[in-house]
């Protein structure tokens, strides 16, 4: 388990930021946001303290071809459906992937294994 994350002026902003949002930001995004609401943070400051936030199991991260994004979510495992258009988010559970995933671990004589899944689709409001 990671020690817990220095407090920081900066990381404070940042956190509350993303737990007033829905779905994931990107860093370039998330720094618009602290700017126009007064929070003084360079660009670099932001890209670090979401990294070690995520490295720190605070944030889930999408890796999409040309970026990361960032939300809060909640705590327990799970995957996440997301829009391409919208990028709206659900979070949702597999327990047929995480079976799938022990099996293979243990065929191959894995331990300690990790994984993450984003399931990419197109939303019910953007298919109209």
């Amino acid at each position: 388990m990671t020690a817990p994350l220095r407090s920081t002026r900066q990381r404070t902003a940042v956190s509350a930021l993303l737990g007033d949002l829905e779905g994931f930001r990107s860093t370039k995004q998330i720094h618009q946001l602290l700017c126009a609401q007064g929070d003084a943070v360079g660009l670099s400051t932001v890209y670090r303290t979401l990294q070690a936030m995520a490295d720190a199991g605070e944030l889930d991260v999408i890796k999409t071809e040309d970026e990361s994004l960032y939300r809060k979510c909640s705590a327990s495992h799970h995957h996440h459906l997301v829009c391409r258009g919208c990028g709206r988010t659900e979070e949702v559970e597999g327990p047929t992937v995480e079976r799938w995933a022990d099996r293979v671990a243990a065929e191959h004589d894995f331990a300690d294994v990790s994984h993450t899944l984003e399931i990419f689709g197109s939303c019910a409001g953007c298919r109209r």
